[in-house]
């Protein structure tokens, strides 16, 4: 998981929660070496409003990718484009 990753769960307000997966500071983009660290954000938005940032976490690549199965899984969350 290199590269960005978005996540999005509709709300019944019209908006949504979200998780996006960004490599993290010195984590090369071309390779994934074993100790790449990835920066996780989980918000919400609602538009017109700015996004809402809930909590932000660096993890290990290999934890960063169980948080995406499981939030996918158990979740209810869905791959996504870019939201901002």
């Amino acid at each position: 998981m290199p590269r960005p990753f978005w996540l999005v769960r509709p709300r019944a307000d019209g908006g949504c929660d979200y998780v996006s997966f960004l490599p993290g500071p010195g984590t090369p983009s071309a390779a994934t070496p074993c100790d790449a660290t990835i920066e996780m954000r989980e918000g919400c938005h609602l538009p017109p409003q700015m996004p809402l940032l809930k909590r932000r976490l660096w993890l290990p690549l290999a934890e960063a990718e169980a948080q995406r199965l499981r939030l996918q899984e158990e979740g209810g969350y869905r791959r996504s484009d870019p939201l901002f």
